[in-house]
């Protein structure tokens, strides 16, 4: 009788774990976010894209889409004179280039890149620009940049650091 009884004791504690092994455990969802989408080649052509329209913007003196293209917390980093960190700094730069006898700007884009996180992208390029100099005869720059693009809650693209200096 001893021999049943120990039996069936063993028995209970075995099923017994059987059940709240069952229900107790179980295994949770990994708690780490899973990676966003990769929208790196759509992203990079959308800026290419903006990019071409931004460059023939600035070529055609319009001053009000070229502006369009940055971010209100923009920053331009222009060589030899102040970072132009405002809307209205923005504005008197572009206006006094635009305005200068003889502008003509051409900007190529080298390359495009954008974040995995599909958050933030730079562009790079060279640029060729044009302004009459002191005695009226044309003379032209050739330079380099590097544009940081920012994507914006509504899923566009705006600059938000535009730099650029000659290669002379």
């Amino acid at each position: 009788m001893r021999r049943k009884s120990a039996s069936i004791q063993t028995l209970a504690v075995v099923a017994l774990l059987m059940v709240c092994s069952a229900c107790g455990y179980q295994q949770k969802p990994s708690s780490a976010p899973a990676p966003p989408e990769d929208t790196r080649a759509a992203d990079e052509s959308a800026i290419r894209a903006q990019a071409l329209e931004w460059a023939k913007a600035a070529a055609a003196r319009d001053l009000e889409k070229t502006l369009s293209f940055y971010a209100d917390d923009a920053a331009m980093f222009p060589p030899n004179v102040p970072i132009a960190a405002t809307k209205e700094a923005r504005r008197q730069l572009w206006s006094a280039f635009m305005a200068t006898p003889g502008y003509a700007l051409e900007i190529k884009t080298s390359k495009v890149e954008a974040a995995r996180s599909g958050d933030l992208a730079y562009e790079t390029g060279v640029y060729s620009l044009t302004l009459n100099d002191k005695k009226g005869k044309p003379a032209t720059t050739n330079g380099k940049y590097v544009v940081v693009w920012k994507k914006q809650a509504d899923s566009g693209w705006k600059a938000v650091a535009d730099i650029f200096n000659a290669d002379q």
